[in-house]
């Protein structure tokens, strides 16, 4: 019982000890958590066997160096509230304030070498782009340390007003440049000249992508115009194919040409005023040479200053032989010789149309003499009907197997509205039965007069026995005759 009472006063003078200790804490008046998170009784010396206070539940928990550092180097004076969460409390600044108070921006508590300040700084006002993303960080912020890093301007101007005060091709200060350097300059280009000059006032494309501004800007003149003829002239004096100076051609380049290299192709735009390109001639308009052949003066603007050559060594049909007008267009189109546009179903015969359509295949095979085309043949065709044909033809007056009766009474080529002698204004009997179409129709069939003397007249005439002209005998033959042959 005894040993059981000195226990408990132990215990009692070991409470009041501690309560006691804890209003006289060196962690401060404010400190209220209990010492056994730390301390044991073998003293007040930190017992790390027993430690058990969790520095993550405050507001800075412990990562990275934190944890293996002795917990004096961030509580000297062991007043915990002392002790604030900013970098700053326990670091030095070695940037002397020149990028702000939070270090965690560019460092972890891991170390102090930043590994990706590049990837950083694109989160800052000025991302690094081009030459940019490769310099060293001294280049822009240039101090003795090379810790410090002032704060500098966005603009260009900003680090290559030296730049731009010492260029001479061109001067700029001289021109007065805009000081805006992106104007012209590309900031991803690694270069102030060649492609990394936005030349967009002039875009240097197709004949114009050269990458020696000399070429151009010669002994180092930029003030240059951008009329072609401010470099072209000599080209132009030299053109002979066509002969640009004798043609007082504009020296405006860009009316005729593009900036492909070579000059060519080439638009005249004004050609139609002189000869409208259509058709066939399309696929040689950019050709000139094809109808100009050197000569940009005195070209013909008519088919046959181009084409006679055609019209010569054509056979189908012959039109040398054939003495066709040499005016093409009469016949043709400029889309192409064939299908010639001729109105051979309208003016002649239908041979597109009707009957004939797709029956032949060259005009010879109607136009047996290719030297004359006003001839023409229906039998050749048709030898083959002729037994069919006669039997067709029975009591038509006026038939014959020959291909002018045929066109004579077919001159569509159908059977349709064909002409029957016995049902015209003069039938035909006795001798005229036999008579060949063209002893009456000599002038054609149109306007053929009926009367008996129109065609006989000469009979009247040289008839003796008894003598018609003598004897007054009227020139009405069907008063004593009969249409019976003799």
């Amino acid at each position: 019982m005894r040993t059981l009472s000195l226990i408990i006063l132990g215990i009692l003078a070991f409470v009041l000890l501690s309560a006691r200790m804890m209003s006289d804490s060196p962690h401060g008046k404010d400190f209220r958590l209990s010492c056994d998170l730390c301390h044991s009784v073998k003293g007040w010396k930190l017992d790390k066997d027993i430690y058990s206070f969790d520095h993550n539940s405050t507001a800075f928990p412990l990562s990275g160096q934190h944890t293996v550092i002795n917990c004096r180097q961030c509580h000297p004076t062991l007043v915990f509230s002392d002790a604030g969460t900013a970098c700053i409390g326990c670091h030095t600044d070695m940037h002397e304030q020149t990028v702000g108070p939070d270090c965690g921006r560019c460092h972890t508590s891991n170390s102090w070498i930043v590994e990706n300040i590049t990837e950083i700084h694109q989160r800052s006002r000025f991302p690094l782009i081009g030459p940019h993303y490769t310099a060293g960080c001294d280049k822009c912020h240039p101090s003795a340390s090379l810790l410090r890093f002032e704060p500098q301007g966005v603009e260009c101007f900003d680090c290559h007003f030296v730049d731009y005060n010492s260029t001479t091709q061109p001067n700029h200060v001289q021109a007065g440049y805009s000081k805006n350097c992106i104007e012209c300059h590309s900031p991803t280009g690694f270069t102030w000249t060649g492609s990394s000059i936005d030349h967009s006032f002039f875009p240097l494309t197709e004949g114009h992508a050269i990458g020696d501004c000399g070429q151009c800007h010669v002994n180092g003149n930029y003030n240059i115009s951008p009329d072609c003829a401010a470099c072209h002239q000599n080209n132009y004096n030299v053109t002979t194919n066509p002969n640009h100076t004798s043609l007082s051609l504009p020296i405006t380049c860009n009316d005729c040409h593009t900036t492909v290299p070579g000059w060519k192709p080439v638009t005249f735009s004004i050609h139609d005023n002189y000869y409208v390109i259509t058709g066939a001639h399309t696929a040689i308009a950019v050709n000139c040479v094809v109808c100009h052949n050197g000569n940009y003066v005195s070209t013909p603007n008519t088919c046959k200053g181009c084409h006679m050559e055609d019209y010569n060594q054509t056979t189908n049909p012959s039109h040398v032989s054939a003495q066709f007008p040499t005016d093409c267009e009469a016949c043709h189109n400029q889309d192409a010789w064939i299908p010639s546009t001729m109105d051979h179903d309208g003016q002649y015969f239908p041979v597109y149309s009707g009957k004939h359509e797709g029956t032949w295949t060259n005009c010879v095979e109607c136009h047996t003499n290719p030297s004359n085309y006003g001839l023409f043949s229906c039998i050749d065709c048709h030898e083959h009907n002729k037994t069919e044909t006669d039997a067709q033809h029975t009591g038509v007056g006026g038939y014959e197997y020959n291909s002018i009766a045929c066109y004579a009474c077919h001159p569509t080529g159908e059977k349709q509205g064909s002409f029957n002698h016995s049902n015209s204004g003069f039938p035909l009997t006795g001798a005229h039965i036999t008579t060949s179409c063209l002893d009456c129709h000599t002038s054609g069939f149109s306007g053929t007069p009926t009367e008996c003397a129109a065609c006989h007249i000469n009979n009247y005439n040289q008839t003796t026995n008894p003598g018609h002209v003598s004897l007054s005998i009227p020139t009405t033959c069907a008063t004593c005759h009969t249409t019976n042959p003799g």
